[in-house]
């Protein structure tokens, strides 16, 4: 004869279980850091082709993100493009052991620090430059010889109220690299105005914060130049 409550009691421990489960699943997943995921691709596009060695390095936000076809602006140079969308410094600090240490690239080429400011109204120039500084040092502890690029941080229409920030904070990461070896400044902010003064609408996509191929090709033009053989 089947013991009803003993088939209740049964089925109850099971549905804790399943809840317990469940509960350490949604944990697991809540615990996940920023930009987790964004990683976990790179690491899966590295086990399947580990890119060579000798390489340009892009690392940085999303304006390296969303230049997806950056390689073929750049057909006589190799390109890994390690740029996650809506990073900041700190982020890019984090995540060194993953988007910069594990190549051996001739350059490294660094877009970030628009976030840095967007997030919080209370962020400093001081801070944002600081922030810069270790991530220089950190890459210069690792390598003392390979070329480090900081791109200025571009004039985005949708963010005009922390153009004065980006500008000063600019101002003082190109005086900085202007006294380090193997370091350069690569300044994109003020060839993207027009020449009455107005920055150029017509290269950024609908959300005013991002650039369309129009964009792409200032940058390629800017870039060319600077990029290392």
């Amino acid at each position: 004869m089947v013991n009803i409550s003993s088939l209740r009691l049964s089925a109850g421990k099971a549905t804790l279980f399943i809840a317990f489960v469940m509960l350490l699943i949604g944990k697991t997943h809540a615990q996940q850091p920023p930009f987790y995921n964004d990683i976990q691709k790179f690491k899966q596009q590295d086990s399947l082709n580990f890119p060579p060695g000798k390489a340009i390095l892009l690392v940085g936000s999303s304006s390296f993100t969303k230049w997806t076809d950056v390689q073929q602006y750049f057909p006589s140079h190799t390109i890994i493009n390690r740029g996650f969308g809506g990073s900041s410094l700190p982020d890019l600090i984090h995540y060194e052991n993953d988007v910069i240490f594990p190549y051996k690239p001739r350059q490294i080429i660094i877009y970030c620090g628009e976030n840095d400011f967007a997030a919080s109204d209370t962020v400093s120039v001081a801070t944002v430059v600081g922030r810069f500084k270790t991530l220089f040092n950190d890459i210069r502890s690792h390598w003392k010889k390979v070329r480090v690029d900081f791109v200025s941080m571009k004039p985005s229409p949708s963010r005009q109220h922390l153009w004065p920030k980006f500008e000063e904070a600019n101002g003082q990461i190109k005086a900085f690299l202007e006294t380090e070896k193997k370091a350069k400044f690569i300044d994109v902010y003020n060839a993207m105005f027009n020449a009455d003064g107005k920055v150029m609408e017509d290269i950024f996509v609908e959300d005013r914060l991002h650039m369309n191929e129009k964009g792409y090709a200032i940058w390629q033009k800017i870039f060319e130049p600077y990029l290392k053989d």
